[in-house]
C-alpha cells in the first residue's frame, strides 16, 4: 500500500453504524422516488387520468418536475455517504464541514416538506382509497426515518472533525 492509498492517521474512521445510517438515508429516500417515476411514467398509482391531466400536469411539464424532484432527492440522500466515506480527504475539512450542515439542514427541511405535503388534506382527495391509499403510505413512510438518520451521521462526522484538530 503507498502512502497515497492509506487513510490520514490524523481522520478518524467512521463508526460502523454511521456508516450503516448513511447507506439507510439513501435507501429511505429510494422508494418515493420510485412511485414518482412511476406516476410520470403512466403506472395507475391511485390518481386518475383527469387529476394527474388537471392537478399535476402529467402529461406535460408535470413530468419533467416529478423525475427531476426524484432525481434530486435521491442527490441529496447520497450525500451522507461523502460523510463517513475515506474517499472525503478530496475536500478540505473545513469545507466539507460547511457543506456537510447545509446539505443535512436543506435535505431534512426538504423531507419534512415531503412529508407534510404528502400528508396533506388535498393530496389525500385527489388518490382513491384502497389499496392504493396502502401501497402510498409505504413508499413515502421511509422519508420520516431521515431526518433523524442525517441528523445523527453529521453529528458524528462533526464529532470526529473535532477530533481531527
Amino acid at each position: 500500500m503507498t502512502t497515497t492509498d492509506m487513510p490520514s492517521a490524523s481522520a478518524a474512521a467512521a463508526p460502523v453504524w454511521a456508516r450503516r445510517a448513511a447507506h439507510a438515508i439513501a435507501l429511505c429516500a429510494l422508494p418515493s422516488g420510485l412511485w414518482r417515476i412511476a406516476m410520470a411514467s403512466g403506472v395507475y398509482v391511485g390518481y386518475s387520468d383527469e387529476v394527474l391531466r388537471d392537478v399535476y400536469a402529467i402529461p406535460g411539464w408535470g413530468i419533467a418536475y416529478v423525475v427531476g424532484l426524484s432525481v434530486l432527492a435521491e442527490l441529496a440522500a447520497l450525500f451522507p455517504l461523502l460523510l463517513v466515506s475515506d474517499r472525503q480527504r478530496l475536500l478540505r475539512s473545513r469545507t466539507l464541514a460547511a457543506v456537510a450542515c447545509t446539505a443535512a439542514a436543506v435535505l431534512v427541511a426538504v423531507t419534512l416538506w415531503q412529508v407534510v405535503v404528502a400528508l396533506t388534506v388535498e393530496s389525500h382527495t385527489y388518490l382513491s382509497n384502497g389499496p392504493a391509499r396502502v401501497v402510498w403510505a409505504c413508499f413515502f413512510v421511509p422519508l420520516a426515518a431521515i431526518p433523524v438518520l442525517m441528523t445523527a451521521v453529521t453529528s458524528s462526522y462533526m464529532k470526529r472533525r473535532r477530533g481531527i484538530r
